[in-house]
């Protein structure tokens, strides 16, 4: 059967078109607080789970060791825009560690932000390089993770380095689910990614919002890494950015994290629940009215959060002239 409408578009008074998914939420203990869809079927989360890949980061030492801070950690963590703040934080990570840049192995591509794109344009010829790619920072932290632990950093992006190892197990503890060869793909900035259930997912950042399930030191590792991101949004991903404006909003309650193709996922610390979710066709407008619905629903009904986060699962669509010409939006109630 197909999975459940999660948002529609309208035009005047009509559904002009709609975006199935399915959504999960499941708390600490491990207990799915709301289901909607098969979130048995296993997806690929892309960058949607960059804080739980970026563990190791903390765990081997090397954010101590490079004296990273709450800025470096949440771009450790980021889709960033390759906007010139993102582009020195990630190059400041790779001088903290003593990494070259041209280690990186990343592939690089122009800012999604126009404005900085066009002046990408004029700096660069061809292709910008890899400190620029939206993962850079990630990939920093890879390679600041193969400093600490003396890893030839060549071919890190490779499933069988000890870095995706690292970041390989780190996944499948912390979610319960099984990495497996079988399931596996390349992700869009080469690192392997392993399809596994939503419901997998959300548990899994149930876990990192309340370190349940996981040893001390590992629990404040999670902490730490969301915090950082909630306090430091704009490195998650940007100007304009759905989930640096939603963290922004929260003010430290709220942490959502975008992945390719119509992912997300999430978490709200204060209730320990965990958030996962998928758009069927990969649309990401769809996903982020769908990450704002069902947190809202998630929140009590009095929560003053409720009021920011209206104008996020019920978007003004407006024309080239600025006229209102639809919504994009949380399913009507139907009756």
């Amino acid at each position: 059967m197909s999975n459940p409408v999660i948002a529609e578009v309208t035009r005047g008074n009509i559904v002009e078109s709609i975006h199935r998914g399915a959504i999960c939420v499941v708390d600490g203990d491990g207990k799915t607080v709301f289901s909607t869809g098969d979130v048995e079927k296993p997806v690929f989360p892309r960058s949607a789970i960059k804080s739980i890949q970026a563990l190791p980061l903390i765990e081997t030492g090397a954010a101590d060791a490079f004296d990273l801070g709450d800025t470096h950690l949440a771009l450790a963590c980021a889709s960033h825009s390759g906007e010139q703040a993102h582009v020195d934080m990630a190059r400041d990570v790779l001088a903290k560690a003593e990494v070259e840049e041209n280690c990186l192995e990343c592939g690089g591509h122009f800012s999604i932000e126009p404005s900085v794109a066009r002046k990408q344009v004029n700096i660069y010829e061809g292709t910008p390089p890899p400190i620029c790619n939206n993962c850079s920072g990630k990939h920093a932290g890879f390679l600041a993770t193969c400093a600490q632990e003396r890893d030839d950093p060549t071919g890190y992006v490779k499933a069988s380095h000890p870095a995706m190892e690292r970041a390989r197990r780190a996944m499948e503890e912390v979610t319960g689910a099984a990495h497996t060869k079988s399931l596996s793909g390349t992700d869009g900035c080469s690192i392997p990614t392993y399809a596994i259930p939503l419901q997998a997912m959300a548990l899994g950042f149930a876990r990192m919002a309340t370190g349940n399930n996981m040893g001390s030191e590992r629990a404040k590792a999670a902490r730490r890494l969301l915090a950082a991101c909630m306090a430091k949004p704009f490195y998650v991903a940007g100007t304009g950015r759905f989930c640096t404006n939603f963290m922004t909003l929260g003010g430290g309650r709220l942490f959502a994290k975008t992945g390719a193709e119509g992912v997300f996922c999430g978490a709200i610390p204060e209730l320990g629940y965990g958030i996962a979710l998928k758009c069927d066709d990969g649309t990401t407008r769809a996903a982020e009215v769908a990450m704002a619905a069902v947190t809202s629903h998630c929140l009590p009904k009095d929560d003053p959060l409720q009021e920011p986060i209206a104008a996020m699962r019920d978007v003004r669509l407006t024309n080239w002239n600025g006229i209102e010409v639809g919504r994009l939006r949380e399913p009507s109630p139907k009756g």
